[in-house]
C-alpha cells in the first residue's frame, strides 16, 4: 500500500490552516467595521461624536468688520476682541479736488459685553486741488468714540446700538487736509439678519464745526447696507448711503458694492468701488482693504 510522504501532507494542509489563521485575523477587523457602522457603541445611547448640533464647527467669526461702506453692524465682537482694520480708500473728481487718497487705520476693542470702543485715524491722507492741480499730503484726522448695544438681536426683533464719535482735528488746516474744527457724530444702528442675509441700517446727526469761523452746522447722514457670505469663503456687500455734511467721506450721495472674501474666523479682506449719485458727490472711488482680529475672545 502506497503511503503519502510527510512534505506532501503538510502542503494539502497549507490551504486549510492559512484559511483559518485570515479568518482570525479578519475577525477583529469585521467587528470594528461594524461597530462603526452602527449608531450605538455598545450601549442604547447614540455616539457623540456622531450628535453635533447643528452649525457645529462652522464657528462664528471672531470679527466685525466695520468696513468699507458707512453702515456699521449694530452687534459687536465678543469681549476681549481687538480689532484692526486696515484701508485704501480714494475719492475721484469731486467738488473741488480732482483726487484724493488716504489710508486708513481702525481700532476697535470690545471692552465689555456691550461696549466697544473705537479709534482710527488716517495715517497718510493726499489731496489734488482741481484748479491749481496742486498735490498736499500729511496725517488726517482722528476719530475716537464708543457704541453700546442696547438690545441683542433676537426671533421677531432687530440689534439695537447707539453710537458716538467725535472727530480731532489733527490734519494740517493750513495744506487743506481739515478744518482744523471738532466735529461730533451721534448715530442709531439697527441689525437683522433675514435668511442668509445681513442687513444694517444706520442713522446719524451731524454736528461739525465751521471752517474758519466759530459757529456750527447741523445735518444728517443715513446708510442702508446688505450683505452676505457664500460657501466658498467669498461674500458680497452693497450699500446706498447719504450726508448732509463732510463726514468719513464728502457730502453726498452714494452707491457702493464690495466683494470680500473671508480667510478664516479672525482674518477678511474687501474691495469694491462706490460711485456719487449727484453732482456733489465724487462721481467715483475705490478701496481695498483688511480686517484682523489681533486677540481671541475671553470666553470661559
Amino acid at each position: 500500500m502506497e503511503t503519502s510522504h510527510g512534505p506532501a501532507r503538510s502542503l494539502k494542509r497549507l490551504p486549510g490552516r492559512w484559511g483559518c489563521l485570515a479568518l482570525l485575523l479578519l475577525l477583529p477587523l469585521a467587528g470594528a467595521q461594524a461597530r462603526q457602522a452602527t449608531p450605538f457603541n455598545g450601549s442604547l445611547l447614540p455616539n457623540p461624536s456622531q450628535q453635533q448640533p447643528q452649525g457645529q464647527g462652522q464657528g462664528e467669526e471672531d470679527i466685525k468688520p466695520s468696513r468699507p461702506g458707512v453702515a456699521n453692524p449694530a452687534e459687536i465682537p465678543e469681549p476681549g476682541v481687538l480689532q484692526l482694520e486696515l484701508g485704501y480708500d480714494s475719492n475721484l473728481r469731486a467738488r473741488d479736488v480732482r483726487a484724493e487718497h488716504a489710508m486708513q487705520v481702525t481700532l476697535r476693542y470690545s471692552a465689555a459685553k456691550r461696549l466697544l470702543l473705537h479709534l482710527d485715524f488716517e495715517a497718510v491722507k493726499s489731496e489734488t486741488d482741481e484748479q491749481t492741480r496742486g498735490r498736499e499730503a500729511g496725517f488726517g484726522d482722528t476719530r475716537v468714540g464708543f457704541q453700546f448695544v442696547t438690545l441683542e438681536e433676537a426671533e421677531g426683533r432687530p440689534a439695537l446700538a447707539f453710537a458716538y464719535f467725535v472727530k480731532l482735528p489733527t490734519a494740517d488746516e493750513s495744506k487743506g487736509l481739515g478744518t482744523g474744527r471738532f466735529d461730533h457724530k451721534l448715530v442709531g444702528l439697527l441689525s437683522k439678519k433675514v435668511g442668509k442675509t445681513d442687513v444694517d441700517f444706520n442713522v446719524a446727526y451731524l454736528l461739525a464745526g465751521e471752517e474758519g469761523g466759530p459757529g456750527w452746522e447741523h445735518g444728517g447722514q443715513g446708510a442702508l447696507s446688505i450683505s452676505r457670505d457664500f460657501k466658498n469663503h467669498f461674500g458680497f456687500e452693497a450699500e446706498l448711503s447719504g450726508q448732509s455734511l463732510d463726514d468719513v467721506q464728502p457730502r453726498g450721495l452714494y452707491a457702493l458694492g464690495a466683494l470680500r472674501y473671508t480667510a478664516g474666523p479672525r482674518l477678511a479682506f474687501d474691495a469694491g468701488a462706490r460711485f456719487g449719485l449727484n453732482p456733489e458727490a465724487p462721481r467715483a472711488g475705490l478701496f481695498a482693504g483688511m480686517t484682523v482680529g489681533v486677540t481671541k475672545p475671553s470666553r470661559r
